[in-house]
Order: structure tokens, then sequence, then C-alpha cells
């Protein structure tokens, strides 16, 4: 391991690290001179069952490597627990300086067959899960002003997909509060960014396959984007390499890095003394038409071959 990478000295949480992307950024971070929490509840890929083995074999593996890792079990979506895994970090390396918010499940339904079960589960791991988790961390990253907060976002909100709009809207939910957290926390310091990764894991495992294209994008996906892609731009953000980037949305896809766009104003139409609706059918309307937004789905989006 790195004594003097870019992490050095640093104390890094990943929730979600077990498996998958989680797991290349803990080994990325160790690499880079980190002592890293890595947590991970051990479930399957809807959010079912416990193992604490799959976060114990990553800390084995970075201590093989001769870094510095602890295992912490706890679910993020129990306030509770997501206080213990801030104190495991406290705890076992005197302090915390990155959260990486990457613990995710996926209940994937079409809108009219979703229920409220599967709305509440997805919503409490990733939207409940990186506000307990961040909200923990907050008062040291404060009383020490620095701290980097990482929180994972997908253009299935950010753009697009179906099927998936408990997902959607918890991955839209944390770019709110990503853009909050960095607005809040600016005067101490502390940093808030997004990453909206590419990458084969075993979340996207669960994307159908029934169709010939549904089965070439997910072959290609596996074969081309793999988890290890996303982990740099995560050890950047946590380093003090980022220290002036805060409030942005990356995207990683293969090796290619974009800054995605944020809302603002495209048209603007005003009319003395107000609209009725039929005005605004008459005039507002044409004029706005052409900038619509298409019902566009991230493959629509992101349509060339990952470079």
């Amino acid at each position: 391991m790195a004594q003097g990478g870019c992490l050095a000295g640093k104390v890094v949480v990943v929730t979600g690290a077990g498996r998958g992307i989680g797991r290349e950024i803990a080994l990325l971070a160790a690499a880079e001179g980190a002592s890293v929490v890595i947590n991970d509840l051990g479930g399957s890929a809807d959010g079912e069952g416990a193992d604490k083995s799959v976060a114990a074999q990553v800390v084995d593996e970075i201590a093989k490597a001769g870094g510095r890792a602890v295992a912490s079990g706890d679910s993020v979506a129990d306030p509770q627990g997501a206080e213990r895994i801030i104190k495991t970090a406290i705890d076992a390396f005197g302090r915390i300086d990155c959260v990486v918010n990457n613990a995710g499940i996926l209940r994937d339904r079409i809108w009219h067959r979703m229920s409220t079960v599967d709305w509440d589960a997805v919503i409490k791991v990733h939207l409940y899960g990186a506000f307990y988790v961040s909200k923990a961390a907050t008062p040291y990253f404060k009383d020490q002003e620095s701290g980097s907060f990482i929180h994972f976002t997908s253009t299935s909100g950010l753009i697009g997909n179906l099927g998936q709009a408990n997902y959607s809207a918890a991955k839209m939910g944390i770019v709110g509060l990503s853009k909050s957290i960095a607005l809040d926390m600016a005067r101490f310091g502390v940093r808030s960014n997004c990453v909206s990764p590419f990458a084969w894991s075993r979340l996207i495992g669960t994307i159908p396959t029934d169709t010939p294209e549904q089965k070439a994008r997910v072959e290609r996906i596996q074969n081309t984007m793999t988890a290890s892609k996303i982990a740099p731009i995560c050890v950047f953000l946590a380093s003090d390499l980022s220290r002036d980037v805060t409030g942005q949305v990356f995207a990683v896809r293969k090796d290619e890095i974009f800054l995605m766009s944020q809302p603002r104003p495209l048209r603007v139409a005003h009319k003395d003394g107000g609209w009725t609706p039929q005005a605004i059918a008459e005039t507002v309307l044409p004029a706005f038409k052409s900038a619509f937004y298409p019902l566009d789905r991230s493959a629509d989006v992101f349509n060339w071959e990952p470079l």
C-alpha cells in the first residue's frame, strides 16, 4: 500500500464496500494510503439477508496487501446503524475524512405494479441511507473544518429509465441532498459531490435480458465497463486534490468522465397582467415546445459505444 499516496493519513468510510463498485473504491483508497471502513450488510441485490463475511473478506484482502481496514455490518437504512458505522471509523482510526455513500439495492417494477414495500425499501437504503450516514459524519467534519462526501446517483434518475420509479426518485433526491450539503457546509471547508457510474455490478445484473438488444447491452457493460473504472474519481474526490470541487455531478463510463448538467432555465415567457390557460396554450406552448425534452432513457442519451 502507498504510504505517500493521495489519501495518506486519511480515513474513508465506504458503504456497500463488500462487492462491486464499493469494493473497488475501498481497495484503491487503501492502496492510496487511506485507512478504510468496509461497510456492508452482506445482503442480496434486493436487500434481503445478511452475511458478515462479505465485508470481512475485503478487510482481509486489504490487510494482506499491507493496508489498514476494519469491517462494519450495520445497515445504512437505520439511523443508529449509521451512527455505529461512523463510530467504527473513530474508534479504529481516530478520525473520519470521507464518506462514500455507495450502498444500494434494486427492486425494479413497472410503475403500475410497484408496491409501497418496494418503494420504501429502495428509498430507505439509497436516500435515507445517504442522509443518515452523512448526518452522522457531519459533526466530525464541522469540528475539523474538512471532509468530503461522495454520493452515488444514477442516470436512471438524471435522465430516466423504465421500471425504476423508486430507484430514480431516490437517486434524484440524493443529487438535491448533495447540493444542499455542499451549500450548507462550504463555510466549514466540507465538500459534497455526486458520481453516476456505468459499471457491471450485482445491481446491473438484475437488468432484464429478454430481447437481443437488452442482452447485447448487458454483455457490453459486463465486458468493458468494469467496477474498477469508477474508483479513481472517487479517490480523487476523497483526496485534497479535489479541495476546490464541490456541488458537482460526475458520470463515469469506462474511460470517459462526464460533468453532468444541472437544471437551469431554458426559455422564458412574460405577459403583462398574467396568463390564462388559453393564452399559455396559444403563446407559451409554441414558444417552448422545441425545447421540450423527449421521453429519453439513459441508453438513448449515451448512445455511443463506451470509450
